[in-house]
């Protein structure tokens, strides 16, 4: 990647002390866990960079499809790089994928550790033993049995239960499991299974559109960059 060009420093943070950024497209700073990190490759095209790793200068994006599209259709990463910028068809169905994938391999870590179970009965078994923390349903799956898993959750649970996680078709549930039809699957508590959380719904905000990309702004446009 280039490395001629630093990136700018932390404009700010945020009340939390979250390091925030400003994004290119709704000239909006938001915390970064709700931004997508992009950079100029050597071939002179945009690439995502997801875990912030890449050398050379970031562009921020509102981690939302709807902006990421709308920042490829203005090639906004020209006018923040000062630089021409080739931005790859489809960009933003590209950040949908990438995020998703790593959604997935964290849902296999979380596997191996012990701490996913997977089927309809495995479910029912955990949810009657109280150590759900969430529930995966396939996107795919049939609607009456995601709602009378839900519901069964819903009254053994302490507290409020998070929204199902239906980011996976049935055929990536079972690669992530290494089982076949799997449709249902539950969470159990632990460190895997929070940090699959964690990523998980950053995918799941990006798919959806996230209200943070356009509300609520961290300071104002006035700032300095």
């Amino acid at each position: 990647m280039r490395q001629d060009v630093a990136e700018p420093k932390l404009e700010t943070e945020g009340e939390t002390g979250d390091t925030v950024r400003r994004c290119a497209l709704t000239r909006m700073r938001l915390p970064k866990q709700d931004l997508i990190r992009f950079v100029l490759a050597p071939t002179g095209e945009i690439v995502p960079d997801l875990k912030e790793r890449l050398p050379g200068r970031g562009v921020w994006v509102a981690a939302d499809h709807s902006v990421v599209a709308e920042a490829a259709k203005r090639n906004v990463f020209a006018r923040a790089l000062k630089a021409q910028a080739k931005v790859p068809p489809g960009l933003a169905d590209q950040v949908d994928r990438l995020l998703t994938d790593a959604a997935l391999g964290a849902l296999t870590l979380a596997n191996k550790a012990g701490e996913v179970v997977f089927g309809t009965a495995k479910v029912e078994e955990a949810i009657a033993k109280a150590k759900v923390a969430a529930l995966i349903h396939a996107s795919d799956a049939a609607e009456d049995g995601c709602r009378k898993l839900d519901g069964r959750f819903r009254a053994t649970a302490r507290g409020e239960t998070p929204a199902p996680i239906r980011l996976f078709s049935a055929d990536e549930l079972g690669l992530a499991s290494g089982k076949t039809n799997v449709i249902h699957a539950a969470l159990i508590q632990g460190g895997a299974a929070a940090k699959f959380l964690a990523s998980a719904s950053r995918a799941e905000r990006y798919r959806k559109g996230s209200a943070a990309a356009f509300a609520q702004p961290i300071g104002s446009d006035t700032d300095k960059e």
